[in-house]
């Protein structure tokens, strides 16, 4: 599996990926799921987006991310935004954590670019007994003008096409975007499902934001920055200048615990 330095668009990940439902922490409380007073790990927590969600709910929440820039991103945030979330460098397979220290660990958007063997024993090391670890995943559903058009231009850039994202694409059969795979290495190593649901919601994108958050995204932060430009500049001049996209997206949630 082909690893992505989304350092290299850091500042494109901060201005528009933003794009989670708000109604996932309310989702999460429906389902027992309580942050107040709890110690949180937030794996590849990137520029911070769920992170400073789930320091809104009161937790005690650090966030660990391998790219520098990325974190560089999350802790400007901080400032602008008045938070004070400790944030460090670390990967899923090695987040430098203490042992059974975490009642909760969260994951968004990241889950497909772990080494998965090494993370899931990871996330049990760190976590409580009887601990939750919580996967998640979100993103644009195709079908609009405006995804269409800018499938059909990125397609023309991205070598060998527009696969799923990380390991998602060595994945013959998913579930809610989930491959079925790691429903079976979760429940083989010990983790219990408790839920899995799925949010369907819609964002609102100028121009600008639309293309920021193409910038963002594994297939053009993989490849070559003059061809990323390229094709940057010919989705420009592709989509329409209207006042905003209102783009459908779908979050699935998976809520797994540390079994007796």
């Amino acid at each position: 599996m082909r690893q992505i330095d989304f350092g290299q668009v850091a500042n494109s990940y901060a201005c528009a990926r933003e794009d989670i439902p708000v109604t996932l922490m309310d989702s999460l409380y429906l389902r027992n799921i309580f942050f107040e007073g709890k110690k949180v790990a937030d794996i590849g927590s990137g520029t911070g987006v769920l992170t400073r969600k789930v320091a809104l709910r009161k937790a005690d929440v650090i966030g660990i991310e391998p790219s520098k820039e990325m974190l560089e991103q999350a802790k400007a945030f901080n400032l602008t935004k008045n938070f004070t979330i400790p944030y460090q460098l670390g990967s899923a397979e090695d987040t430098g954590l203490k042992d059974s220290q975490f009642d909760i660990v969260t994951v968004i958007r990241a889950w497909h670019w772990f080494d998965r063997p090494k993370a899931i024993q990871e996330m049990k090391r760190i976590l409580k007994a009887k601990g939750t670890l919580i996967v998640i995943d979100s993103g644009f559903l195709s079908g609009t003008p405006a995804v269409e058009k800018t499938l059909a231009v990125l397609a023309k850039y991205v070598e060998g096409g527009l696969l799923p994202a990380g390991s998602k694409a060595e994945s013959q059969m998913r579930m809610n975007g989930f491959p079925v795979e790691w429903f079976a290495e979760w429940q083989t190593n010990g983790f219990e499902l408790r839920d899995f649901y799925k949010l369907n919601y819609t964002v609102n994108f100028t121009k600008q934001e639309w293309i920021e958050r193409m910038e963002s995204i594994s297939w053009l932060a993989g490849i070559d920055v003059n061809v990323r430009k390229a094709a940057l500049e010919e989705l420009a001049s592709s989509i329409p200048n209207q006042e905003s996209f209102v783009i459908p997206h779908e979050c699935n949630v998976c809520i797994l615990r540390i079994g007796e």
